[in-house]
């Protein structure tokens, strides 16, 4: 089985190796990289794989800011994507977690039933009071989370999704595939196995639908989404994505949202052993472990050239006192407080 994923990077250096590593251990086979901007070895190290024939990268051939969708359109039309029976589209900071068979994405469609999607819903981990990034594996740190079932005051949570080849795909979308029949039924499913509900499935071209009632939707797999990492390097993420920060109030919203440790989840570590001897193979070929090394330095350096400014100090110290919670979920607990 020929199972291609597609991501987007920029600035993820210190967390290449991890996210190649994992999902060689759970059945992908090919990846396809596209970047743009990199300023932390990021493309080198990409590239230096490349020559391994670990990946294939690419710069990211978009035109204006919507990088993501741009190189989707492209990856398309690209062999690795065209000669695969699944692809897999899916971000540096989301690790498909499959609690069925022997914890593969053959068994997770398997388990399925050879549907032509199956659409995984998030689980957000939250940072947990991590404050220092160290180089070790993501999934080893963050080991806490919402509510599986509600995020925030919300039931229907976000998805991504693997896409087999023979679905009526019109275009990928970061979350989902879209088709342009509404009248098409693809035997698309859930992480447990059930048809997605109709609503999501309609979706077609008309509406960006990326979620749906999270309870009893993770039987056979759910996608950890480390968006928040240490405090660390959520600085250095913060930065990547705005680079006039010194001129505009800091928004607390995305931490706060994402960052609920109510529910604890190690089920994750199951991987641990065949991910640490995957990424132990990948630093011995020629150079990586090398460039692996200045990428974590460039990581560094990062933090501490922002937190040398007033503006990264404030937020490290807002970020560091905020509740866990969302403005929705405060508001609910004000109520309920008041009731």
């Amino acid at each position: 089985m020929r199972i291609t994923a597609v991501t987007c990077v920029k600035n993820e250096g210190p967390f290449l190796l991890e996210w190649i590593a994992f999902n060689r251990c759970i059945g992908v086979t090919d990846f396809l990289f596209y970047s743009n901007d990199c300023t932390d070895a990021t493309d080198r190290l990409l590239d230096r794989l490349e020559t391994h024939g670990v990946v294939a990268h690419l710069p990211n051939p978009a035109t204006n800011r919507n990088y993501q969708m741009q190189a989707l359109k492209a990856a398309r039309r690209h062999p690795l994507v065209k000669q695969a029976d699944w692809v897999w589209i899916a971000d540096v900071d989301e690790f498909l977690n499959i609690h069925t068979g022997d914890h593969t994405i053959p068994a997770l469609i398997d388990a399925c039933q050879n549907p032509q999607a199956i659409s995984v819903t998030f689980q957000f981990m939250a940072n947990n009071g991590v404050e220092d990034y160290v180089d070790a594996p993501v999934i080893t740190q963050f080991l806490h989370s919402h509510n599986p079932d509600i995020w925030g005051a919300d039931t229907a949570i976000e998805v991504k999704s693997l896409v087999r080849s023979d679905f009526p795909t019109e275009y990928f979308g970061a979350h989902r595939p879209f088709h342009d029949d509404e009248k098409a039924k693809p035997k698309w499913t859930d992480g447990s196995g059930r048809q997605v509900p109709p609503p999501f499935r309609k979706a077609a071209g008309k509406r960006r639908i990326r979620a749906f009632p999270a309870r009893d939707a993770r039987r056979f797999a759910t996608l950890n989404h480390y968006a928040l990492r240490s405090l660390d390097s959520y600085l250095v993420k913060n930065d990547r994505g705005d680079v006039n920060r010194e001129h505009r109030a800091f928004d607390d919203s995305y931490w706060r949202e994402r960052n609920d440790p109510a529910y604890f989840d190690n089920s994750i570590l199951r991987y641990e052993p065949p991910l640490r001897r995957e990424m132990a193979r990948l630093m011995a070929l020629e150079g990586i472990a090398d460039l692996h090394a200045e990428a974590v330095t460039l990581h560094k350096a990062k933090r501490d050239a922002l937190l040398a400014q007033d503006s990264y100090q404030q937020m490290r110290t807002q970020l560091r006192n905020a509740p866990p919670f969302s403005d929705a979920e405060t508001a609910i607990l004000k109520e309920l407080a008041g009731a």
